[in-house]
């Protein structure tokens, strides 16, 4: 990261281009000049220097296997503990290491955790975009033998993990009832990939992998997942942004033959992916249990979505489908949708930017009647959901628990705001918490104020946008004081969207003494 690169020396700027060669030898580097630096007693300690710690590395055949790394501490350091203390122990297995060792290792921990401004946890290590650099990687590999119960790890948004992931996954084995692992944004490489794959089998409890935004791991999928075992206990899996190709595609279908407990994959936002979708569906029969299914812009094709068509019934504990960004599903998806019916359990269906045609948003609508769960509804960015959102109001009548309804830039018209208002003012809709009808600029004054006129009935509602397009701009109308007067009866409201409406002074006055007036703390985005 440029930060991290900012404040290294320019010795350190040397070992990084040692790093792309080895990682080891960084990590040689590091502990010798930390070890020179103990010898002539030049440590010095401020609030704003941070402590060192050794890190015992294997050494070769000709060199001795007793030397270790002193470490640099504050005055606070307990009595009884050496400086060499802890690389001793870095390799010995839990149940060798003395009550000793422990103490003064917990102690370590809890000093490295502080140094980073996080709070020492013994089973969940978050260190979530702290700007991690090579010394703070060796001490967190020193403290791995201390933290047996660890179940979470979390090192995303650290670029200085790619390419020295290897010491670290070398020594999972003391962290082995971990079950959940974030390495999101790391510049992951190929050599990282593999050491993943090879610790696998030292962590037989991990239940969610989360490696995206790398991405590197394009082309090398394979180089994790044939490390999956058959009976492995994963059940999250997230490839977002990862640069996936078909190639990876194939590589994942077959791996969903062993990781029968699968939950959730997440696969988004990889274009290429699309063209062995095929393969994935056809496997998708072997999770049974899934229940989130994110296909986010993933370049789908009609064979992968004919195939995805016919599996759906044997997905029933599906909650959870996105295929918004797919242009192919507008198409010719008829058969798809009708399929969602089989799925009682859906509770969550994002179409956003499908290209869907009149006849596919009709047979969507037909399929949202057999959909009770049904809780989000995203058909933002289909221009066809405009003149037609009476096909699908019916549906909305029976759909009880429908919390968000997205319709942005739908081309909706007047006619579709009066019939949604006539909707909500018989009481449907009555547990909607959001409301997007923003860049819908074709909407008449007229059907906005309809539209205001029964919004007090949405008693759970939250958050509402009517944002214009970035393009427009329009006066607010007649419907503005009617506006204000029902959200003052709205007691859950928190939010409104309403960019390029312009507001005369007088208007804005209004917004701007709204909380003192009606007791409340809305935010207008204006």
């Amino acid at each position: 990261m440029e930060k991290t690169e900012a404040n290294q020396s320019s010795q350190d700027r040397c070992e990084e281009g040692i790093l792309k060669r080895s990682p080891f030898q960084l990590i040689m580097n590091q502990i010798q000049r930390k070890k020179s630096s103990v010898e002539k007693g030049k440590h010095q300690c401020s609030s704003g220097t941070r402590s060192f710690r050794g890190l015992h590395t294997e050494k070769s055949d000709g060199e001795s296997k007793k030397e270790s790394e002193g470490a640099e501490i504050s005055n606070s350091r307990p009595d009884n503990q050496n400086e060499d203390q802890a690389p001793h122990v870095a390799d010995k297995p839990p149940h060798l290491i003395s009550k000793t060792n422990t103490t003064s290792g917990m102690w370590s921990v809890k000093q490295f955790m502080q140094k980073l401004g996080k709070k020492p946890n013994s089973k969940n290590m978050d260190l979530n975009n702290c700007a991690l650099d090579a010394t703070d990687l060796l001490e967190l590999v020193a403290v791995l033998p201390f933290l047996p119960e660890l179940e979470e790890l979390n090192l995303s948004w650290n670029d200085f993990v790619g390419g020295v992931l290897k010491p670290l996954a070398l020594r999972l084995h003391h962290v082995s009832k971990l079950k959940i692992l974030q390495l999101k944004n790391c510049k992951l490489t190929a050599e990282d990939v593999t050491s993943l794959g090879e610790a696998l089998e030292t962590i037989p409890h991990l239940e969610e992998l989360d490696l995206s935004w790398n991405n590197n791991i394009g082309g090398k999928l394979s180089l994790l997942t044939k490390r999956f075992q058959t009976g492995c206990n994963i059940k999250i899996l997230k490839f977002t942004d990862c640069n996936l190709t078909a190639k990876d595609g194939e590589s994942l279908a077959r791996v969903l033959n062993v990781i029968h407990d699968l939950e959730v994959l997440d696969i988004s936002i990889n274009r290429n992916i699309g063209c062995s979708m095929k393969s994935i569906a056809q496997e998708l029969k072997n999770v049974p249990v899934l229940k989130e299914l994110n296909l986010h812009m993933c370049g789908l094709k009609q064979d992968g979505l004919q195939c995805l068509a016919q599996v759906i019934p044997l997905l029933s504990s599906l909650q959870e489908l996105n295929l918004s960004s797919n242009k192919n599903i507008g198409v010719s998806t008829n058969y798809l949708f009708s399929r969602l019916r089989f799925l009682p359990k859906l509770k969550s269906v994002i179409v956003s930017s499908c290209s869907l045609g009149e006849d596919s948003f009709a047979s969507l609508a037909e399929t949202a009647l057999h959909l009770p769960e049904l809780e989000i509804l995203d058909l933002s960015w289909n221009k066809c959901v405009g003149g037609n959102l009476k096909l699908l109001l019916e549906a909305l009548k029976l759909a009880t628990e429908i919390r968000m309804l997205r319709l942005s830039s739908c081309n909706l018209v007047a006619e579709d705001l009066t019939l949604l208002a006539l909707e909500v003012q018989a009481g449907h809709l009555a547990k909607l918490q959001k409301l997007d009808l923003s860049y819908n600029d074709s909407v008449s004054d007229e059907g906005w104020a309809t539209f205001f006129q029964g919004l007090s009935a949405l008693k759970e509602l939250s958050e509402l946008d009517v944002s214009l397009r970035p393009s427009s701009c329009r006066d607010c109308g007649m419907w503005f004081s009617k506006l204000l007067t029902d959200l003052s009866k709205l007691p859950a409201f928190t939010e409104m969207g309403m960019q390029r409406w312009a507001l005369p002074e007088s208007q804005q006055r209004q917004l701007e003494s709204f909380n003192q007036d009606a007791k409340r703390n809305v935010h207008f985005d204006y």
